[in-house]
């Protein structure tokens, strides 16, 4: 009966916390719905059209003390509702503008923004995936093509998980990445599976929801 007890009250301090996150961010008119274990920094930095959930969604695989990190050195604009799930870890440059359409991330997911992200609505992302567009060291060879470095994820886009998406690519409108892929180029074809490494087309005409 005293486990029982206790657990309920932490459970009690937990949703506390949460609350005072809450009236924090509102007060600063942000709309956030924060846990207990997530830590925002730069929030001066967040434009909220939609409201931000953030580490509020368990999931089964995460430990329910796993902390979930946004790092805004740039700007965040949150155009409709969002979730960022449990673990994730999120850094955006000071140059950088990331905006984020209506959708979810699940868990243990890493964002490393230097200039641009723009996600559409509707979007999907699982666990463990990394979207980066930054190569940090640059190598260099004959007849080499710079490429942009901002990444654009359509409407209705599924990604699976472990997928790393790297600088400068476009993903059109519901397009889905299958689980442990690398995208390297952009994809201009909706309606088609992705896969492998790096990641092409192996199935058009498909559909999820």
């Amino acid at each position: 009966m005293m486990g029982k007890l206790s657990s309920l009250a932490a459970l009690d301090t937990n949703r506390a916390v949460t609350a005072l996150k809450y009236l924090y961010f509102r007060l600063r008119g942000k709309r956030i719905i924060a846990h207990t274990h997530a830590m925002v920094r730069g929030v001066s930095n967040i434009v909220t059209d939609g409201t931000l959930y953030i580490g509020t969604d368990y999931v089964g695989f995460v430990h329910p003390r796993h902390r979930t990190f946004l790092n805004i050195r740039g700007s965040l604009v949150v155009r409709a509702p969002f979730t960022i799930g449990r673990g994730c870890t999120i850094d955006i440059g000071p140059n950088a503008r990331c905006e984020l359409g209506s959708g979810y991330i699940t868990a243990d997911t890493r964002f490393v923004i230097m200039h641009g992200l723009k996600i559409g609505t509707g979007v999907a992302i699982s666990w463990g995936c990394l979207i980066i567009d930054e190569d940090f060291h640059h190598l260099h060879w004959d007849g080499k093509t710079e490429r942009p470095h901002p990444i654009e994820i359509g409407d209705h886009v599924w990604i699976g998980s472990n997928v790393t998406i790297l600088k400068g690519v476009r993903l059109a409108n519901n397009v889905v990445v299958a689980s442990n892929a690398v995208v390297i180029r952009s994809c201009e074809e909706e309606n088609v599976l992705l896969a492998g490494n790096p990641a092409v087309i192996i199935k058009r005409n498909v559909t999820w929801q």
